[in-house]
C-alpha cells in the first residue's frame, strides 16, 4: 500500500507540472507497470515555450476546445526522442518510433498512447502562424522520416534543449524568427510525406499488388507500416490484400521484413555509413526492438548484422 500511495503521488505531481506546461490534459495510469516514472520540464527559449516530457504513463488526453483561448493557441510539434507512442485525432492514427516528428493540433481532441516508456520534446508553435501556412486538416500528421526539413528540425529541437537561454537574458527577438523556421520545415516535411505516397485513385484489381509493393518501398521507414496501413492507403480491405498475395505465395509482413533486411543489409555494407550504429540503421528502416532484428538479420542471411558488416567493410 505504501509503495501504491507513492506511484499515485508521483503521478499527481507529473500530471500537475504537464498541466502547468503543456495545458489542460487528462491522464491515466498505465495497467501494464507497478512502477510510474514521470518528468516535465519546461523551458523558454528567445520566448518560443519548450517541453521535455518522460512518462510511462497509459493515455495522455486532450478535448476539444472553442480555439481561441489561452490553452489553445498553439500546435504541438512533437519530436520522440526515445520510445514509441501513438496518437489519435480527427478519426487518423499516427505511430511514432525514435527520431519521428508529428504536429499535432491543441484546439482539436486528440490522445497520446505511450508504448512503455517514453522521451519527447514538445514545442510550442502559434496555431495562428501554423494555420497560416498549412490547411486545417494539415495541422495533424507525421513528418517524412528522411526529408532535409525533418532532419533539421531534429537537429535545432535538440539545440533548443541544450541551450541556457531565460527569459531575461536577451535573445527575444530570434523567438519569432526560429518559430517561422520550425513552421516552415514542418510544413515542407508534411508536404514531402504526402508526396510520397502514390496516387491510388481509380485503380483495377490487377494494380493494386503492384501499388502495394511501390507504397511498401516508399514506407519502409514508416514503423506503422503493415497490412492495416496499406489497406487504409490503397482503399481496400486487409482482407482482399491478403489475398492478393496469398496468390503469390506470399505473406505481407514477411513481404516487408525481408525488404527490410534488404534495405538494412545495404546500409551496414556502406563505407559512408560506417559512423552509424547497427542500431540506428535497424530502427532507420522500421525495426523498433532490437533483439528482434539481430535475430531475423542472422536467420535472413546466416550472419549476425555485427559479422555481416565486418565481412562486407
Amino acid at each position: 500500500m505504501p509503495a501504491l500511495l507513492h506511484a499515485c503521488d508521483a503521478f499527481a505531481n507529473w500530471n500537475r507540472d504537464l498541466r502547468a506546461v503543456c495545458g489542460n490534459f487528462n491522464t491515466t495510469l498505465s495497467n501494464q507497470h507497478s512502477l510510474f516514472i514521470g518528468s516535465v520540464h519546461g523551458q523558454d527559449v528567445c520566448g518560443l515555450g519548450v517541453a521535455h516530457i518522460r512518462t510511462n504513463a497509459g493515455l495522455i488526453s486532450r478535448q476539444r476546445t472553442s480555439g481561441d483561448g489561452d490553452d489553445d493557441r498553439y500546435c504541438f510539434l512533437i519530436l520522440q526522442g526515445a520510445g514509441h507512442q501513438r496518437i489519435r485525432q480527427q478519426n487518423r492514427v499516427i505511430e511514432l518510433g525514435p527520431d519521428d516528428i508529428a504536429l499535432v493540433d491543441s484546439a482539436q481532441a486528440f490522445e497520446i498512447e505511450p508504448q512503455g516508456l517514453v522521451h519527447n520534446i514538445s514545442i510550442h508553435l502559434s496555431r495562428d502562424e501554423v494555420s497560416h501556412q498549412l490547411r486545417p486538416e494539415q495541422l495533424f500528421g507525421k513528418l517524412a522520416r528522411n526529408s532535409v526539413a525533418t532532419h533539421m528540425i531534429r537537429t535545432l529541437a535538440r539545440s533548443l534543449g541544450d541551450v541556457e537561454l531565460r527569459k531575461d537574458e536577451g535573445g527575444r527577438s530570434d523567438g519569432p524568427a526560429l518559430a517561422q523556421a520550425l513552421i516552415g520545415l514542418a510544413a515542407a516535411g508534411l508536404r514531402e510525406r504526402d508526396e510520397r505516397q502514390p496516387g491510388f485513385a481509380c485503380v483495377g484489381q490487377d494494380d493494386i499488388y503492384g501499388l502495394a509493393t511501390r507504397l511498401v518501398e516508399t514506407s519502409l521507414q514508416e514503423t506503422e507500416l503493415g497490412p492495416e496501413y496499406l489497406a487504409r492507403h490503397l482503399n481496400v480491405s486487409v482482407r482482399q490484400l491478403y489475398r492478393l498475395f496469398e496468390q503469390r505465395h506470399e505473406s505481407i509482413s514477411r513481404y516487408i521484413q525481408q525488404r527490410r533486411l534488404e534495405r538494412v543489409a545495404q546500409d551496414l555494407c556502406a563505407q559512408d555509413l560506417r559512423h552509424e550504429s547497427i542500431t540506428q540503421i535497424a530502427f532507420k528502416w522500421g525495426f523498433v526492438d532490437a533483439a528482434h532484428f539481430s535475430r531475423v538479420f542472422k536467420r535472413h542471411f546466416q550472419h549476425a548484422p555485427r559479422d555481416y558488416r565486418q565481412h562486407a567493410l
